[in-house]
């Protein structure tokens, strides 16, 4: 099934511009004139969304920083202000990319089509052990909504402690390196060290106990790395 891409933008030309382009890539589109009309089309769990920031309703950043309380949907944003300040701040909230008016659609659509390559769940085929699928587990990972629920609750992640999640709940009881979660987790596993996954493995830690306090899921295996439990208790 194709991609859904929700636009949230309120000049029209440019609406219409965007999702000309954006439909003949493949994807699925769905358009939104104010922060309001967008709610509803956020139930549909669209895969990225395009966001103005300047719209008539409310900014699209503090629209941004209510949706991070419940998805980590990639989210794209579309501004008239070219301050390299209004930049910081959009990447700092912790958007996936900017882009300032005027802009090519074809750019846009270039810059989606990267950043969901980039956010793409980790495929099947790095779970050696299909059989593990059928463990039950009260950890799921909604790769829709780009959030991982514990007991039925979202966990509150970043997006690589989310990607690093994913890897290990992959297989579960499988052991993975340091140097095998840089390679699945991180786009760039030289730009990191070893060292950082154990960082990381601690805030999962800390998350998954928010909501299960005396659970500790990830295995260390001293010397190999690690893993998660294919039981839970």
């Amino acid at each position: 099934m194709a991609a859904l891409v929700l636009v949230i933008e309120d000049e029209p030309a440019i609406r219409d511009s965007l999702v000309y382009v954006l439909t003949s890539e493949g994807f699925m589109v769905e358009t939104a004139g104010t922060l309001a009309d967008a709610g509803p089309h956020l139930g549909n769990m669209p895969a990225l969304v395009v966001l103005d920031v300047g719209l008539p309703d409310g900014s699209g950043f503090n629209f941004f920083r209510e949706l991070r309380r419940t998805t980590l949907v990639p989210v794209l944003f579309l501004t008239a202000r070219a301050s390299e300040i209004d930049r910081v701040v959009g990447l700092e909230l912790g958007a996936d990319d900017y882009v300032t008016k005027p802009f090519s659609p074809r750019e846009v659509a270039a810059r989606v089509k990267a950043i969901l390559r980039r956010t793409h769940p980790i495929p099947p085929s790095v779970n050696p052990h299909p059989a593990s699928q059928s463990v039950s587990t009260p950890l799921v990972i909604d790769d829709l909504r780009k959030v991982a629920l514990l007991d039925g609750q979202i966990v509150t992640l970043s997006r690589q402690e989310l990607r690093l999640l994913t890897v290990l709940a992959s297989a579960p009881g499988q052991i993975f390196s340091r140097a095998r979660l840089l390679d699945l987790a991180w786009d760039d596993p030289t730009a990191t060290f070893d060292r950082t996954i154990d960082s990381h493995i601690k805030a999962l830690r800390v998350a998954l106990r928010v909501i299960r306090p005396h659970c500790d899921p990830i295995i260390t295996v001293r010397g190999e790395g690690y893993a998660i439990v294919e039981v839970w208790t």
